[in-house]
């Protein structure tokens, strides 16, 4: 119990304060007042949406995988999952979470419109994607074939449509 909640503050802390917090930074600490009507509604509507997905993700790997999300580099923050998930928001892609990160970040990004925030986001990417690739060789070693299959079948991070 201890350790899912970890999990989760730790994924509170970094992906939707803490990255945020340092585009923000990296974009020069703008005056938010300076941020247009439709920036502001993008930012908010993709961050219900992304951080909507996240959620989503989470209670599913919670209920259907019986794990928690915070892996870090094969070291395991939170009880890893022990079943393998492909439905629900895994049938979309095998990153749900991270999709739903990467589309909050991007409002963040439009309402900052700044090449700090575009580099931020960009490390964020490369090494979320190192992680994950990290990640898939455990899935492998974990579930095998049936992972294999699911891999060939839904996209790493872009939406199965």
């Amino acid at each position: 119990m201890i350790r899912d909640i970890i999990g989760y503050v730790l994924g509170l802390v970094i992906f939707i304060i803490g990255i945020p917090f340092v585009m923000y930074l990296a974009s020069g600490s703008p005056d938010l007042v300076q941020i247009s009507l439709i920036q502001w509604f993008l930012l908010i509507l993709l961050a219900i949406i992304g951080i909507g997905l996240s959620i989503w993700s989470i209670v599913y790997m919670k209920n259907v995988g019986k794990g928690n999300p915070f892996d870090a580099f094969n070291h395991e923050v939170a009880p890893r999952t022990s079943s393998l998930m492909t439905d629900g928001p895994y049938g979309i892609c095998r990153n749900p979470m991270l999709l739903g990160v990467f589309i909050y970040h991007i409002g963040v990004l439009i309402a900052l419109l700044s090449f700090g925030a575009l580099l931020v986001f960009i490390i964020e990417v490369l090494i979320m994607n190192v992680q994950v690739k990290k990640e898939e060789q455990r899935l492998k070693m974990d579930f095998g074939k049936q992972y294999e299959d699911y891999m060939k079948r839904v996209n790493r991070f872009m939406p199965n449509v």
